[in-house]
């Protein structure tokens, strides 16, 4: 049996794998290997055996602010909960942390809203969180859906 993990220096070419498998079809931003190792401490990871079948990341951007990304799961594990369980990972780190507000930007926005998540205008969001859009291939041309979370109101998902 799997389960939950801080990824760890090891992981991040499979990480690296899943995530750019659905960057590849314009399903998510693509992450470079040196982009992963750099902030392989935003990762949690589910694992079975030695092989990360799933990756999210929590990443804080200010005091009060943090995003979701990479939520990834290899597509032969997908409709299992393995995402739902990375995002309950970093719900709960961000409630230990005290950052009060979570955001993303997504293409799947019904994933995000069984968490409480609520969309909103991207124009909303601080222009802090825009430091990584640059390196983006739709930039500026944005499509993502941006969604926000206050962490005291996150509904759990069984």
């Amino acid at each position: 049996m799997g389960q939950v993990e801080k990824a760890k220096i090891n992981d991040a070419i499979q990480m690296h794998r899943i995530i750019n498998l659905f960057a590849d079809r314009g399903e998510m931003l693509p992450r470079s290997l040196s982009d992963i190792y750099e902030n392989i401490r935003d990762y949690f990871i589910y694992r079975e055996d030695s092989k990360v079948i799933a990756c999210a990341a929590l990443h804080i951007s200010w005091s009060e602010l943090a995003e979701i990304k990479s939520v990834a799961v290899a597509e032969e594990y997908q409709g299992k909960g393995y995402g739902n369980l990375l995002i309950k990972a970093c719900l709960e780190e961000a409630k230990e942390l005290g950052i009060p507000t979570l955001f993303c930007l997504t293409y799947r926005p019904g994933f995000f809203s069984r968490f409480g998540f609520t969309e909103v205008d991207k124009m909303e969001l601080p222009q802090k969180v825009w430091s990584e859009c640059y390196r983006c291939p739709k930039f500026p041309n944005c499509d993502e859906i941006a969604m926000i979370l206050r962490v005291e109101k996150a509904k759990e998902n069984d």
